[in-house]
């Protein structure tokens, strides 16, 4: 594609000369280290560092021109730089045009919310791919186009990554793709030129506070992508969360609504069967009902299944294929996903981290154990200091057992982050030096340890379970990683419980 049309779909007006206006653009880069020869460089201000720094490393890669809020003519020499007013805006037009606007083409389900959008995705996604269809996604865990999966170093990827991804799956003809939106992404602009048929809202709680400073500002972000929705679009909103209100007032797309009243437009009907195996239920929705039996569990599962019934349901799926679609989706990596080997007890493990996710998911496994509940989680560092004394009263709420460790300290020291959640569990809970094999259920004040070595704290916690427990390990669900200071190493919370819990067996045998 050549800079002329380029410039002209950000409004340039900048006199260049023709053989610069010309000249075929190889790529568009907001990253210095992938620029190529021929590339348009986009400098976009992050939350570490800023692009502009980075103009002269772009230019010595062979950037042909360069997108700027500010110039710099001594440090480029003779490479154009177009102003503007804003590059993160100017990143996503441009983006979108040179991938020939894929979001066109393809019929995209954007899910938002401080919980659910993980799981939700999954269902959606398996539900379409039970109907016969192509579909991509694009979430926390990955990236998928087809047989390829990306690893995912954002919820949403920057719009060059977007526009490119949604192109790939233009290509392979794929007629939808499922994507997680997350708060970041809509205050960014990494959506913007992405045009949505479907867009679902899960749930609004405390989250991201270190970024958005406040919860208005936080749900401000996420109503962007129901306010950028056309007429002819839909809206499937959380009739149970009062923040869907708002939703409702805001946008101008076709409303349906789920919830647990009967009230929503996609409810459940009598009772929901709950168990280890899963879920069982009926479905009511304007277009008849549903039989659900899915082997996610635990009662936030079943506001993920609605949500997900709306959506397939907006999209035009029939009955037969949303309960298909449903019952195989089995699980998603970190999400109340467990760990068997055999062992009589329980392993949960899940990506819980705030004060209201991680109650909701004590909440799930104490409707389904039948021993005591075992938590292991910590905070992360450099990140909201306000929810760790919350998290930490949560975690004692919700369970017989609690052991305080660190998540991913990151630059903070893991001691400050324990003590900061510690406050949050002295009026309710015990700390002591060790707990031998749990008891048979409360007495008094919860009992709480602390051990910042987190592959000692869930060794800990296997070392006690007994039969019919269930050890919950919190936080880090997905993640293969643990981020100590500036390094991140490898560290999988589920690989850890599966050696500890085989180490267990092997000294009961011997």
């Amino acid at each position: 594609m050549k800079l002329r049309d380029l410039l002209k779909a950000l409004g340039n007006t900048a006199p260049l000369p023709d053989r610069v206006q010309e000249s075929e653009v190889a790529s568009i880069a907001h990253d210095s280290r992938q620029v190529v020869p021929g590339s348009l460089f986009v400098a976009v201000r992050g939350f570490n560092s800023d692009g502009h720094q980075f103009i002269p490393q772009a230019v010595k890669q062979g950037a042909s021109a360069v997108v700027a809020e500010i110039a710099n003519p001594a440090a480029v020499a003779d490479v154009p730089i177009i102003l503007v007013p804003d590059t993160r805006k100017a990143l996503a037009t441009l983006a979108a045009l040179f991938y020939g606007h894929p979001s066109q083409q393809i019929k995209i389900v954007g899910i938002t919310g401080t919980k659910g959008k993980t799981t939700t995705s999954y269902l959606v996604k398996s539900i379409i791919e039970a109907a016969g269809h192509v579909t991509g996604l694009i979430g926390t865990i990955d990236y998928r186009v087809g047989n390829k999966v990306y690893a995912a170093p954002n919820t949403t990827p920057e719009s060059t990554d977007i526009q490119r991804l949604l192109r790939e799956m233009a290509d392979i003809g794929a007629e939808y793709c499922v994507m997680e939106v997350s708060s970041h992404a809509l205050a960014l602009g990494r959506t913007d030129e992405c045009v949505f048929e479907t867009a679902v809202f899960s749930n609004l709680q405390e989250d991201h506070l270190d970024f958005h400073k406040n919860r208005e500002s936080y749900f401000q972000a996420k109503l962007l992508l129901f306010t950028g929705l056309a007429a002819g679009k839909t809206a499937i909103i959380n009739d149970d969360d009062a923040a869907s209100r708002e939703i409702a007032e805001r946008t101008e797309a076709k409303i349906f609504t789920f919830g647990l009243s009967g009230q929503a437009d996609i409810h459940p009907e009598k009772k929901i069967g709950y168990g280890i195996d899963g879920l069982s239920f009926l479905v009511r929705t304007p277009k008849g009902v549903i039989e659900v039996a899915s082997p996610l569990v635990g009662k936030h599962n079943v506001y993920n299944i609605l949500a997900a019934i709306g959506a397939a349901s907006a999209l035009g799926f029939d009955a037969e294929s949303i309960s298909h679609g449903i019952a195989r989706m089995r699980a998603v990596p970190g999400r109340m996903e467990k760990v068997d080997e055999g062992q009589p007890f329980g392993v949960v493990v899940d990506y819980a981290h705030t004060e209201e996710s991680l109650a909701r998911l004590l909440e799930a496994v104490r409707e389904v154990a039948t021993g005591l509940v075992i938590t292991v989680f910590g905070c992360g560092g450099d990140r909201d200091r306000t929810k760790r004394p919350k998290m930490g009263a949560a975690a004692l709420k919700g369970s017989d057992v609690v052991i305080v460790t660190s998540d991913n300290p990151r630059t903070e020291d893991p001691i400050r982050i324990i003590r900061e959640i510690e406050a949050g569990m002295t009026s309710a809970g015990t700390r002591v030096a060790e707990i031998g094999p749990a008891g048979s259920g409360r007495t008094g004040k919860t009992p709480y340890l602390i051990n910042p070595d987190r592959r000692h704290a869930i060794a800990a916690a296997i070392s006690m379970a007994k039969a019919g427990d269930i050890v919950v390990l919190a936080g880090k669900g997905h993640e293969d990683y643990q981020i100590i200071g500036d390094k991140k190493i490898h560290f999988d919370d589920r690989e850890i419980a599966r050696e500890e819990i085989r180490k267990r067996q092997m000294a009961e045998v011997g």
